[in-house]
C-alpha cells in the first residue's frame, strides 16, 4: 500500500508554519513601515487645538460654544494630536485611494515587464471629457432636464471608457511598433495632456448634477468618505483574485519573469500587453471618476505628477522594474507609505518642494533594496545547488 501523500510545500501544516508564514509575507514589511511611520508622526507632529462641531437639528454641522470663566460665550475646542486623530485619518484615507486605485493597475503594468508613464495625462483626460458629459447634464448643461442618473452613468462611461481607451492605444502601439514602453507612454504622456489642454482651453470645467457628488462624497463616522475607500477596496480584491488566482494573472507573471519562456510555452504575449495597458488606462479613468465627483471640477492640469507617485507606489509596494514580482496588495500598502510621508511632511511643518526629493529617494531606495533581495535569492540557490 504506497504512503499517503505529503501535502504541498504551500500548505501549512500547523499554526506556527502559519504564522511564520505570514511573517514572511513581503507585505508584513510594509506594515511595519506603516507602523513605524504612523509611530513616528505621531509623536513628532504634536498636538493642535481644534474647534468642536456638532449636528443641529437639520443635519447641519454647528460650532459649539461654551461659556468662559469671565461669563462670555466662546467656541469650545479640543485638543488633538495633529496626525493621530479621526478628520487627519480620514483625510489620510480618502487621499490615498486615488493613488491606490492607479497602482494597482501600474503594479500589473510593472509585472508584466512594462512601464506606463502616461497615467496622469490618461487621468487629466478621462477627467475632462468625463466633466464636460457630465456638465451637459447638470443644472445649467444642455440637457439638464434628463434624468440625473442618466447623465451620470453616460458621464461615468465617457471617464472610464476614454481612460481605457487611451491604455488600450499605448498598449496597440507598444505591440504593433515593438518600441519601449518607456518611450511610447513617455510620448502619449505629451499628447495626452496637451489634447486635454487644447479641449478646455485652460479652463476649469464643473456644474455636475449635485447628486453625482453627493453620492462620491457620502461620509460615514467623522468625516470619512466612504465610496472612495469602498471601490479602492473593491480594486484591490479584484487586482489581488486577477493575479494570484486567475490563469490570466498567471500569465502576466510568467511574461515578466522571462517573456521568451512564456511566448515560447503558449502564451499569447501580445494579448496579454493589450490588455495590462487597458487595465492600467481603466484604473486611471476610475481614479478620475472618483476626483471629479470628490472635488466638483477638472482642469488639463489635473495628475501633474501622478506618474511618479502612482509608480512610487506600485514600486514602493513590491513590484519589481525587471517584471515577474509584486502584488496588488502591496501597491495599496505603497500608496499608503507615499500618501503618509506626503501627509509627514505637511503636519511636521518641512517645506512641500522637498516632497519630490523625498519620494525619489524613497523609490531609489526600494529598487536597490529589490536587487539587493534578488542578488541573495540567488546566492541562495547556488549555495543550495
Amino acid at each position: 500500500m504506497p504512503p499517503p501523500a505529503e501535502p504541498p510545500a504551500h500548505v501549512s501544516a500547523n499554526p506556527a508554519r502559519g504564522l511564520g508564514a505570514f511573517i514572511r509575507l513581503q507585505e508584513s514589511g510594509l506594515l511595519l513601515v506603516i507602523l513605524a511611520l504612523g509611530v513616528l508622526l505621531t509623536v513628532f507632529s504634536g498636538n493642535v487645538r481644534t474647534p468642536v462641531f456638532a449636528t443641529g437639528a437639520d443635519g447641519t454641522q454647528e460650532r459649539v460654544y461654551v461659556t468662559n470663566p469671565a461669563g462670555e460665550s466662546v467656541p469650545a475646542t479640543v485638543e488633538k494630536n495633529k496626525f493621530l486623530n479621526a478628520q487627519n485619518l480620514a483625510q489620510l484615507a480618502k487621499d490615498t485611494s486615488f493613488i491606490a486605485i492607479m497602482a494597482v493597475g501600474m503594479s500589473v503594468v510593472i509585472i508584466a515587464g512594462g512601464i506606463d508613464l502616461s497615467v496622469g495625462a490618461i487621468y487629466a483626460l478621462a477627467s475632462v471629457l468625463g466633466a464636460m458629459a457630465l456638465h451637459a447634464f447638470g443644472p445649467n448643461g444642455d440637457h439638464a432636464a434628463v434624468a440625473p442618473w442618466l447623465g451620470v452613468f453616460l458621464g461615468a462611461s465617457v471617464c472610464v471608457g476614454v481612460a481605457a481607451l487611451c491604455g488600450l492605444i499605448n498598449g496597440s502601439l507598444i505591440v504593433a511598433l515593438r518600441v519601449h514602453p518607456f518611450i511610447i507612454t513617455l510620448g502619449a504622456m505629451a499628447i495626452l495632456r496637451g489634447i486635454a489642454f487644447v479641449t478646455t482651453k485652460g479652463q476649469s470645467i464643473g456644474g455636475f448634477p449635485p447628486a453625482f457628488r453627493e453620492l462620491v462624497r457620502y461620509e460615514v463616522g467623522n468625516g470619512l468618505s466612504f465610496v472612495p475607500l469602498a471601490v479602492m477596496l473593491l480594486v484591490t480584491i479584484a487586482g489581488g483574485i486577477f493575479l494570484a488566482r486567475l490563469a490570466a494573472g498567471r500569465r502576466v507573471y510568467a511574461i515578466g519573469g522571462n517573456e521568451v519562456a512564456a511566448r515560447f510555452s503558449g502564451i499569447r504575449v501580445e494579448r496579454v500587453k493589450l490588455g495590462i495597458y487597458l487595465l492600467s488606462g481603466a484604473t486611471a479613468g476610475i481614479a478620475a471618476l472618483l476626483a471629479l465627483g470628490y472635488y466638483g471640477a477638472a482642469t488639463s492640469g489635473d495628475g501633474q505628477g501622478y506618474e511618479l507617485n502612482v509608480i512610487a507606489a506600485a514600486v514602493v509596494g513590491g513590484a519589481s522594474l525587471t517584471g515577474g514580482k509584486g502584488s496588488a496588495l502591496g501597491a495599496v500598502l505603497g500608496a499608503l507609505v507615499i500618501q503618509m510621508i506626503n501627509s509627514g511632511i505637511v503636519i511636521l511643518g518641512i517645506d512641500q518642494n522637498y516632497s519630490q526629493i523625498i519620494i525619489g529617494t524613497v523609490v531609489i531606495a526600494a529598487v536597490v533594496l529589490d536587487n539587493l533581495n534578488t542578488w541573495l535569492a540567488r546566492r541562495r540557490q547556488a549555495a543550495h545547488a
